[in-house]
């Protein structure tokens, strides 16, 4: 069942245009604008993995990534309705826990990923039949309605991914650099720089005891052409 978080995501990127659910070969396109095809994708990127990598043989396309940074839970909205503001908080970082599904797509010439940060409301129903001891919850989602876009950070390169870190990391740096910089754990911070080495932004350098060590990989800056002679 769609959400209207994403029809809400779709209508935004495709700019007004009529270009909606467009049917590609075998495909379902989000939305098409120019000669880019558009993927909203909410769930897990490992399940749009084989569809974006056959349809980068021949288009751009441009993957839209929404990450929940903020959510107001709205429960009951049909009755007598109760809000309360979630304590869970999405950050942008939260893409490279999707990315290490992903590795084997990003980077590539005609892609581009752009992760949003959006604000929510997140309706929720009562659930049906007996509460078991094991549930949290006795609640179902029924809807996600977009309420804001925070932020949105576009990438195509390794180094887009390298960016995205703040500065303050040793060189060269192990893993636990990393998680302490992010203030994360170690397992997070490993999963990170798996995504960064296997997307070409990091390289190993060598082990301290027995962990990698890594350094960025430098920007490839484009060739100038020389001027020619008068």
């Amino acid at each position: 069942m769609e959400t209207s978080l994403h029809r809400a995501l779709k209508t935004h990127y495709a700019g007004g245009t009529e270009q909606i659910e467009v049917r590609l070969g075998d495909y379902r396109i989000d939305a098409v604008v120019g000669r880019q095809l558009i993927e909203i994708q909410h769930g897990s990127l490992a399940a749009i993995r084989d569809k974006i990598r056959k349809l980068l043989e021949e288009h751009q396309v441009l993957v839209v990534k929404p990450i929940v940074s903020r959510k107001v839970l709205v429960k009951n909205p049909a009755g007598k309705a109760s809000r309360r503001l979630s304590p869970k908080r999405g950050s942008l970082l939260d893409l490279f826990e999707e990315l290490v599904y992903f590795t084997r797509v990003f980077p590539h010439p005609r892609l581009t990923l752009e992760v949003v940060l959006v604000e929510v409301e997140e309706w929720r129903a009562p659930g049906h039949g007996r509460r078991r001891r094991w549930r949290r919850t006795d609640h179902v989602v029924t809807d996600q309605k977009l309420t804001a876009i925070l932020d949105t950070r576009r990438l195509t390169t390794p180094a887009d991914l390298w960016a995205m870190l703040p500065e303050g990391l040793p060189v060269p740096f192990h893993t636990g650099d990393l998680a302490e910089l992010l203030a994360v754990r170690r397992d997070v911070a490993q999963r990170i720089a798996y995504c960064l080495r296997h997307c070409g932004a990091i390289h190993p350098v060598g082990k301290r005891g027995g962990a990698w060590l890594y350094e960025a990989l430098p920007v490839k800056q484009p060739r100038r052409r020389k001027p020619k002679a008068a």
